[in-house]
C-alpha cells in the first residue's frame, strides 16, 4: 500500500512539472521560476529513479534558449575613443567607402586621406548582445576627420606651390626641362670620310650629355588643406616667371670687356649682346653698360658634346740640295691636308650658349707632308710651316668666319699669361699701329706664310728682327677696335687669310 502511494505521488509531481514547463512561451527570457520550483522539491525528487530524466529535459530546454539568443557584435574604437557597437564589420567598411566618395566629389583633383587607420573593431559574442549601427555611424562622423595630402615644390628655400601628387610635380619639372632641351636633328652627324679622306669641314655631331636645373629643386610630402593644392598650370607659370638680375655697370679707367666679365663673373657674350655698341668701339670712362638680364625662377642647364671636323695642315719636309742656288726651292711631293675631329663640351643656360671647352682632338686622316728641296745656304728666319699657339693656355673667344655681318679673318683668344710669342720662325715685316688692329706685329715666315698679331698693348720687336718660334714679341692688350684685352691672331698663305684651327694643335 505504501509503495502504491509513493508511485502515485511521483506521477502527480511529474504532471505538475509538465504543466509548469508547458506554461513557458517561446522567447521568454526568465526561466528562474521553473528552476526555483525544482530546488524546492529537490529532496522529494531525489528519492525516485525518474528525477534524473526530468532534470535532463529542463537542462536541454534552457541551453537551447540561451544559444538561440547569443549574438556576435563589434565594438568600434577610433584610437582610444569608443564609437559604439555595430552588427558587422561591413557596416564600418561601407561607411569609409561612402566618405571617400563624398570627398572625391567635393574635392576633385585633391588627394584626401582619413584617419581610418585608427579604427579598431573588437568582436564580442554574448547573450542578448545589442548593437546600434546608426548610433555608431553618427559617432564615426564626429571622430573620423579628413585632410589633404600633397607635394610641396621648392626652388632653393622658396615654396613655389603644393601639387596633388609626386607625378604631377615631376610632370611640371619635365615640361620646364623640355622647353630648354636642345632639339637634335637626326642628320646632324660627323661627315663620313671617303676613300680620298674628304669630309665637310665644320660639320658637327652633337650629343646631349646632361640636362639639369641650375637651382636646387626639392619635393616633400606635406599635409595641407584642399584649398592649398595648386593647379599644375599655375605652378608651371610661376616657375617660368622672369626676374631681373644683374646691374648697371659704369666703366672706370683700366676696364675692358674681358676684365668686366671676369670681375662680375659673367660671359663676354652677354656684355656684347646687351651692349652691341661695345663690339667695334672703345669703352669710354663713365660709359654705363646694361648687364641686367631676365631669367626664369627655375633655370635649365644643358651640356652637349659637340664634335667638328677640321682640316689639318700638312708639314713641309725640307731637303737640302747643294746644287740649288740660295733661296731656290723645288717641290718634290705636294703635301695633302688631313682631317681631325675636335670635341667640345658646350654649356647652355636656358637655351643660350655660355661656355665652349675643347676636351679632345683626334686625327681622322693624317696629313701627308710636302717634300721640298732647297739650297744648302741657311736663310735666317725661315719658318717650319708648323705653327704653335701664340699664347700659352689660350681660350678662344671668337672663331674664324662670319661675325656681325663681316668676315672675321682670325681667332680671338685670351689667357692669364698675357705674353705673345712668335708662332713660327720668321722675320718681322711690320711692328706698329695698324688701322682697326691697334698695335700690331706681322711676321713673314719666308715660306709663303705670314702671321698677324693684333690689339697688343706693347710691342717687343722691331721691323727687320729675325725671331724664333716661341720668342716673346709683345704683350696682349686692347688697342684698336677692341672689345677688351685679347689677341687677334691671323695666318695668311700667299696673301689669303686661313682658318688658324687648320694649323694649330693642342
Amino acid at each position: 500500500m505504501k509503495g502504491f502511494l509513493g508511485i502515485r505521488r511521483l506521477a502527480e509531481t511529474a504532471a505538475r512539472i509538465r504543466r509548469r514547463i508547458g506554461s513557458l512561451r517561446p522567447g521568454t527570457v526568465n526561466i528562474r521560476p521553473a528552476w526555483q520550483w525544482i530546488r524546492k522539491h529537490r529532496l522529494r525528487l531525489a528519492g525516485t529513479a525518474g528525477a534524473i530524466g526530468l532534470v535532463a529535459v529542463i537542462s536541454y530546454t534552457g541551453h537551447y534558449y540561451v544559444k538561440s539568443n547569443t549574438f556576435e557584435v563589434y565594438h568600434v574604437f577610433v584610437g582610444d575613443e569608443p564609437a559604439g557597437t555595430v552588427s558587422a564589420p561591413e557596416v564600418v567598411e561601407q561607411y569609409i567607402l561612402s566618405r571617400q566618395v563624398e570627398w572625391e566629389k567635393a574635392y576633385p583633383g585633391v588627394h584626401m586621406v582619413m584617419n581610418d587607420d585608427d579604427i579598431e573593431l573588437i568582436k564580442e559574442r554574448a547573450f542578448k548582445a545589442q548593437s546600434d549601427d546608426a548610433a555608431a555611424i553618427e559617432e564615426l562622423d564626429r571622430l573620423i576627420v579628413s585632410r589633404a595630402v600633397g607635394f610641396e615644390l621648392k626652388v632653393g628655400n622658396e615654396v613655389v606651390g603644393i601639387v596633388k601628387d609626386e607625378a604631377t610635380a615631376e610632370s611640371i619639372l619635365q615640361q620646364i626641362k623640355e622647353k630648354y632641351t636642345p632639339r637634335l636633328e637626326k642628320n646632324n652627324e660627323v661627315a663620313v670620310l671617303s676613300a680620298e679622306g674628304k669630309a665637310d669641314e665644320g660639320k658637327a655631331q652633337v650629343q646631349l650629355e646632361n640636362v639639369d636645373f641650375v637651382e636646387p629643386v626639392s619635393l616633400e610630402r606635406v599635409e595641407t588643406t584642399p584649398e592649398s593644392i595648386a593647379r599644375p598650370e599655375y605652378v608651371l607659370a610661376k616657375l617660368q616667371e622672369e626676374e631681373v638680375q644683374g646691374i648697371q655697370y659704369t666703366v672706370v679707367e683700366g676696364d675692358c670687356v674681358t676684365c668686366i666679365a671676369e670681375k662680375l663673373d659673367i660671359s663676354t657674350e652677354h656684355i656684347y649682346e646687351k651692349n652691341p655698341e661695345t663690339k667695334d668701339n672703345y669703352l669710354q670712362i663713365g660709359q654705363v653698360l646694361d648687364l641686367t638680364e631676365r631669367i626664369p625662377k627655375l633655370s635649365v642647364k644643358a651640356t652637349l658634346i659637340q664634335e667638328e671636323v677640321h682640316d689639318v695642315h700638312y708639314d713641309t719636309i725640307y731637303q737640302t740640295d747643294d746644287t740649288l742656288k740660295l733661296g731656290k726651292t723645288v717641290v718634290v711631293r705636294e703635301g695633302k691636308e688631313g682631317k681631325k675631329k675636335v670635341t667640345y663640351r658646350v654649356t647652355q643656360i636656358n637655351g643660350k650658349q655660355r661656355e665652349m671647352e675643347i676636351i679632345d682632338e683626334e686625327i681622322l686622316v693624317p696629313p701627308v707632308p710636302a717634300i721640298v728641296k732647297k739650297g744648302t745656304k741657311v736663310i735666317p728666319g725661315e719658318g717650319t710651316g708648323k705653327f704653335a699657339w701664340p699664347v700659352v693656355g689660350a681660350t678662344i673667344t671668337s672663331g674664324y668666319g662670319e661675325r656681325w655681318g663681316s668676315t672675321h679673318k682670325g681667332l680671338d683668344m685670351i689667357s692669364k699669361n698675357k705674353n705673345i710669342i712668335a708662332s713660327d720662325n720668321g722675320k718681322v715685316v711690320f711692328a706698329g699701329t695698324r688701322s682697326g688692329y691697334g698695335k700690331t706685329v706681322i711676321i713673314d715666315h719666308n715660306n709663303g706664310y705670314r702671321t698677324l698679331y693684333g690689339h697688343l698693348s706693347k710691342i717687343s720687336v722691331s721691323v727687320g728682327t729675325t725671331v724664333e718660334k716661341g720668342e716673346i714679341i709683345g704683350v696682349m692688350g686692347s688697342t684698336g677696335n677692341s672689345t677688351g684685352v685679347h689677341l687677334h691672331f691671323e695666318i695668311h698663305s700667299n696673301g689669303v687669310a686661313q682658318n688658324p684651327m687648320k694649323y694649330l694643335s693642342r
